[in-house]
């Protein structure tokens, strides 16, 4: 038995006028295209209720035009009144409705999917710049990115961005943005990517609250859908988003993006001059909320809680990891099980409940979210799953709640107040170190998931249980449409779930026929590297390039510290998965991402047959983390204790130094 020591200091209703709609129809068969029908004249005469509105109406049996003259019928329709048989033959209407419908879920999907990206891309870019100085350096000013929507509450700025020039500019400078990848230097790149946050922001608002009730629900759902297929593109990618690792994907992707974005231009969605400055009549679609500041601190919690746990597959895993030989499960394959489950909460939020289910479901949720922290390996990695089918289970009801709320510009920038507060508590809770008050804060991951699933839960049990469509008044015309666009969203999850699950074999498969080729010998190589979260002096995340640095070395042992990027201010990604998998080693991963240090990764040509994760003692810097394990190589077992010190020069370190040296005569 052989024992080595490493260690490594470092510092869019049909608007009840039915002949609006078959001229629609009519258009769409003409032109190839679909014309939405504006919502605007509906919901003005919802808001007439006395009896001279009604006396004002033209009577059944007849199509009456403004100057009081009879209407001439339209070519394939009868002559009779709105709502009596008015539509256009079924056999050459129905095929022309379907197809948009499906079009606009996929165009808002693609959108969703951008606008997450981003969303994710700017907290990194802003940490990268402290991350090299171990401080504050000014840069954290650009999260005010995130509070774009505060214009919104100013009227000429509503009505400025309701313009539908000016609507349709903010959707192309979002998706431009993603351009930003080809960026010259990182603060370019910082600066576009800030510009595409707040112009995906200002137009989530206007849209969420501007069209019709379908149009609504199908940019909403976009929305979520776009979560679902960022995961399974990573899953594609290894844990990395294609828009940010490659630039042949980025280029796809933007073509892609700018495509989805003229669809919605050219096809009337950013048309509505009519409802510019009415928020009003939008808003009497729906049940109103009156409740926006507490809706809104949901609903950002509720994104925020998407994005730090449920941000990729693998991190449930490395949330419930633990050492060998019982590490829990690995990300590849049991990550599908984390996908399963968000779609099935999905699938679950178009049912309808009682106040008893949902308090029920609440409390389980609860309880899941209290066993991802606190027990170990598969059972936190079970309640992580069912906490991540909670989560997606009240996206709909809590989302449609918060676009009820009768002041779009006040709902949303309280939901990104709430979402950089949480974002910052969880940079704070472990680089408490290096930022002013960390101390106080030190290790709260607890009273951040508490605080989070507190909001949630006080929103999501006050208020009617409805589904989605539910939220919205849906006339009994607009019903279909809506059953074919909630059937549409179904078809497009469980594709993309497919998808998901199609990568991850595949991956898995090519994996395991990697592993096991050491070859006999009788020495060894080994090497350390403090990895900084393989980001390089550019700000660029480089994995292909560490692994093509790894490979030249030939080491059959590698240990890399600064290592755990499974944060969302770091990158929510898995390089040991990465590394792991495209090396061929095998691999350990630790101490757990709940326990807050900055990890340390092992990497092994040969069998790792067993290892601990320790916490060093830390009585006032940083937690540093330790690995003990037994590789077995070529038949003889040879013991390894590696560490990461930390940078300060304290007492503290001669108390790990003394625990680091307990382990190895342990070992």
């Amino acid at each position: 038995m052989t024992t080595f020591c490493f260690y490594f200091s470092c510092c869019r209703d049909c608007s009840g006028q039915q002949e609006k709609y078959s001229c629609a129809l009519l258009a769409h068969e003409r032109r190839g295209e679909l014309s939405w029908p504006s919502s605007a004249a509906g919901s003005e005469d919802r808001g007439e209720r006395g009896p001279a509105a009604r006396a004002a109406r033209p009577r059944r049996g007849r199509s009456v035009r403004r100057d009081g003259r009879r209407r001439r019928a339209l070519p394939g329709t009868r002559n009779a009144a709105p709502g009596r048989g008015t539509h256009p033959p079924q056999s050459r209407a129905a095929p022309g409705a379907m197809f948009p419908l499906w079009k606009a879920v996929l165009s808002e999907s693609v959108l969703g999917y951008i606008s997450w990206s981003l969303y994710h891309a700017l907290p990194p870019m802003i940490y990268y710049f402290p991350l090299q100085t171990l401080a504050l350096t000014g840069v954290e000013v650009f999260a005010v990115a995130f509070f774009s929507p505060i214009f919104l509450t100013i009227g000429p700025f509503w009505r400025l961005a309701n313009n539908e020039y000016v609507l349709a500019f903010l959707r192309l400078t979002m998706v431009g943005s993603l351009a930003s990848y080809h960026a010259p230097n990182a603060s370019i790149r910082l600066l576009i990517l800030a510009a595409g946050v707040s112009s995906s922001l200002l137009v989530q608002t206007v849209t969420w609250w501007s069209g019709n009730s379908l149009q609504r629900f199908i940019r909403i759902w976009g929305f979520m859908l776009g979560k679902i297929m960022l995961l399974v593109l990573r899953i594609w990618y290894t844990s990395l988003n294609p828009v940010w690792s490659s630039q042949v994907a980025n280029t796809v992707i933007l073509t892609i993006g700018f495509i989805a974005a003229v669809e919605q231009i050219h096809s009337g969605g950013d048309k509505r001059k009519q409802e510019t400055n009415k928020t009003g009549n939008v808003i009497r679609e729906t049940a109103s909320h009156p409740h926006w500041f507490l809706s809104g601190i949901a609903f950002g919690s509720l994104m925020f809680l998407t994005l730090w746990i449920f941000g990729e597959v693998s991190l449930i895993s490395r949330w419930a990891v633990s050492g060998h030989p019982h590490t829990g499960p690995d990300p590849n394959p049991y990550g599908g099980t984390v996908l399963l489950g968000l779609a099935h909460g999905l699938m679950l939020s178009f049912w309808s409940w009682s106040s008893i289910i949902s308090f029920a479901l609440f409390l389980i949720g609860l309880a899941s979210s209290a066993g991802l922290l606190y027990l170990h390996t598969w059972s936190a990695a079970v309640a992580g799953n069912i906490l991540g089918t909670f989560t997606m289970c009240v996206w709909p009801q809590l989302a449609g709640r918060f676009v009820s709320c009768p002041h779009p510009g006040k709902a949303m920038s309280t939901a990104m107040f709430a979402y950089v507060l949480e974002l910052f508590f969880c940079v704070w809770c472990t680089a408490y170190k290096f930022v002013p008050g960390g101390v106080y804060i030190r290790e709260s991951s607890h009273l951040l998931l508490g605080f989070i699933m507190l909001c949630i839960g006080v929103d999501f049990l006050t208020g009617p249980k409805k589904d989605l469509s539910s939220v919205f008044e849906v006339k009994s015309n607009q019903k279909p449409f809506f059953k074919r666009s909630k059937n549409y969203i179904k078809l497009l999850l469980w594709l993309l779930v497919g998808v998901g699950l199609l990568g991850l074999g595949l991956r898995y498969k090519t994996y395991q026929k990697k592993l096991g080729q050491g070859v006999p010998k009788r020495d060894f190589s080994a090497m350390i590297w403090p990895f900084r979260f393989g980001y390089d002096n550019e700000g660029w995340s480089n994995l292909e390039g560490s692994a093509n640095l790894l490979n030249q070395t030939g080491a059959d042992f590698i240990t890399i510290i600064e290592s755990d990027a499974s944060k969302p201010f770091i990158g929510n990604h898995d390089p040991t998965m990465w590394l792991g998998e495209r090396l061929g080693f095998y691999t350990d991963f630790g101490p757990s991402t709940r326990d807050h240090t900055w990890g340390i990764m092992a990497l092994s040509r040969y069998p790792i047959v067993k290892s601990t994760h320790h916490l060093l003692p830390s009585p006032e810097g940083e937690i540093a983390p330790a690995i003990s394990l037994t590789v077995n190589f070529t038949g003889k077992l040879v013991d390894f204790v590696v560490a990461h010190f930390g940078n300060e020069e304290t007492l503290t370190v001669q108390t790990r130094t003394d625990g680091v040296a307990t382990l190895c005569i342990v070992e």
